[in-house]
Order: structure tokens, then C-alpha cells, then sequence
């Protein structure tokens, strides 16, 4: 194949213009981009303290709780500080094998926070449809294996990205990522080289992730609900709901924020680019910012510890 005199060579640095469309009004879109990061870290934090300090939250629903809210501080750590930079800063320059590090840390972290939920959803089955068992089945270091598998998976899927594009692609049209993160596809456009092998796989890791997870969790709220139905006592029922309310709204906003973004990315031809990039970044830092209130907010045993917390300063 024939390499075009415009094409350059393995680029050792790349430029990330932010917004596309909206470059003038990027240091006010960083204002909410902040304030929702420090919630995330702030939030999060304090939720892993709280897990930490307090021996009554060793449960697995309190521990992968506290795994989500590490990923979900690593997540948006990895993304924000380098969009601010962009946005108010103009710091717009990256190297190249650091842009590849910043899109393998999220898209890692992604299937990560995706695995945690799918744990956390099968924790609440046993939980509910076999209570008995639970504490047998979900012991510590079960918790643990599935915390290391989990971390383990979303690494070994999403290296092959890393690899198919410092191995394959060599050329590249510019140097320019019409984007605000690192993200795989927006890297791989840049390619002056056969980009297919890429997309596919691509495609097929998130596809991989989405619809195991999505499939797996679905059936597993399914089963719980239908077991919460044939609940003889009505305390008991609302009981049993109210223990998945937060884990339901947690799932919802992050898939239906996942799959908005990652269809109008790849079939939106008519949305206008700087509608992509916006909600790929919403996507990245709403849900670390919203699990710690969801979570402090309809989970009964936190909002009891955190009002302990508070009683105690005064």
C-alpha cells in the first residue's frame, strides 16, 4: 500500500483541541468539569473511608462498593486533570505513548467499573434469592478473586488496542485529536494506514463487555424481583427493593450514558461533533461524580454512619 507525502511518521506528539466547535467557550464548560470531578474524588474518598473504617461494612455489597468507588476515583482522575488543562490552560499537547496510556487506563477502568456492577448485581442475587446461602458463597476472599478476575479481564481485552495501533498503524494523516481524552477510535482516524483490524476489535471488546455484562445483570434483577414478588410479607419486599434501588440507578445511568455515546460516535454522521465529544466526556465523569450520592443517599447502613460522623463534630 502506498503512503501518501503528507503522511507522518509514528508522531512523538499529539495535540487534543478539546471541544471541537465549542473551543471558545471551553474554559466555562471546565467549571462544571471541575466541580463534578472534586465531588467524584471527594465523594468517593470519603465513601472508601467510611467502608474502611467501620467494621459492620466488611459485607461483599459494601466492599465492591468500595472497589467501584477506587475505580470510579482512578476513572475520572485519569481524564479530568488533563481536560482542564485543555480547557483553561491550553495545555493541549500530549506524547504520544502517554495518549496511548491515558486511552488504555480508561477504557481498562471502563470494563472494570462494568465487571464491578455485574459482581454487585449477582451479590444481590444470592443475597435475596438465597439468603441462606449468601455469607457461604460470598465469602472474603470470593470477593477478592472476583475484584483481582475483574481488574484482570478488562486489562487483558483492552491491551490488543494498545498493541494493534503502536504495531500496525506507523503513518498517520495529522497529528491532530479532534477530542478532549485519548480515546481508541479517535486515535485509530488519525491513521493514514488500513484501520479495519482495529475497528473490529474495537468493536468486538466493547461489544464483549456491554452485552455479557448488560445480559448477565438483566437476568439477575430479573430473577431477584421475581423473587421479591413471592415474598409473603410486604415489609419484607419493600425491603428487598430498597436494597437494589441504588444499584439499579448506578446501572441505568451508566449504560444508557454508554450506549448514547458510543452509537451517535459511530452512527450519528448527522449529530454534530462537538455533541459526540461533550457527552463521550459526560459519560466519563458524571457516573464517578453521581455513585457516591446515589449510593450515600438510598443506602440505609452509610446514611446511618455518615450521620454518626457528623453527630460526633458537633
Amino acid at each position: 500500500m502506498s503512503i501518501s507525502n503528507v503522511t507522518i511518521l509514528t508522531p512523538s506528539v499529539l495535540t487534543l483541541i478539546g471541544i471541537p466547535g465549542l473551543e471558545s467557550v471551553q474554559s466555562w464548560i471546565g467549571i462544571p468539569f471541575c466541580a463534578m470531578y472534586l465531588t467524584a474524588v471527594l465523594g468517593n474518598s470519603w465513601l472508601l473511608s467510611i467502608i474502611r473504617s467501620e467494621r459492620s461494612l466488611r459485607e461483599p455489597m459494601y466492599l465492591f462498593l468500595g472497589m467501584l468507588g477506587a475505580t470510579d476515583i482512578a476513572l475520572s482522575t485519569s481524564v479530568v486533570p488533563k481536560m482542564l488543562g485543555i480547557f483553561w490552560f491550553h495545555v493541549s499537547e500530549i506524547y504520544f505513548d502517554a495518549c496511548l496510556l491515558q486511552m488504555w487506563l480508561i477504557h481498562t477502568f471502563q470494563c472494570i467499573e462494568s465487571g464491578i456492577l455485574l459482581a454487585m448485581a449477582l451479590d444481590r442475587y444470592v443475597a435475596i434469592c438465597s439468603p441462606l446461602r449468601h455469607a457461604a458463597i460470598f465469602t472474603q476472599q470470593l470477593v477478592t478473586q472476583i475484584g483481582a478476575a475483574v481488574t484482570l479481564r478488562a486489562a487483558i481485552l483492552v491491551a490488543p488496542c494498545l498493541l494493534l495501533i503502536k504495531c500496525r498503524l506507523h503513518f498517520y494523516h495529522t497529528t491532530v485529536i479532534s477530542h478532549s481524552y485519548c480515546e481508541h477510535m479517535a486515535i485509530v482516524k488519525l491513521a493514514a494506514g488500513n484501520i479495519r483490524v482495529n475497528k473490529i476489535y474495537g468493536l468486538f471488546v466493547a461489544f464483549t463487555v456491554a452485552v455479557f455484562d448488560l445480559t448477565v445483570i438483566t437476568l439477575s434483577y430479573v430473577q431477584i424481583f421475581m423473587a421479591v414478588f413471592r415474598l409473603p410479607q410486604k415489609e419484607a419486599r419493600l425491603k428487598a427493593v430498597h436494597t437494589c434501588v441504588p444499584h439499579i440507578c448506578v446501572f441505568l445511568q451508566l449504560y444508557l450514558l454508554a450506549f448514547f455515546s458510543f452509537f451517535t460516535h459511530r452512527f450519528g454522521g448527522h449529530i454534530p461533533p462537538y455533541i459526540h465529544i461533550l457527552f463521550s466526556s459526560i459519560y466519563l465523569v458524571v457516573p464517578p461524580c453521581l455513585n457516591p450520592l446515589v449510593y450515600g443517599a438510598k443506602t440505609k447502613q452509610i446514611r446511618i454512619h455518615v450521620t454518626k460522623i457528623f453527630r460526633s463534630r458537633k
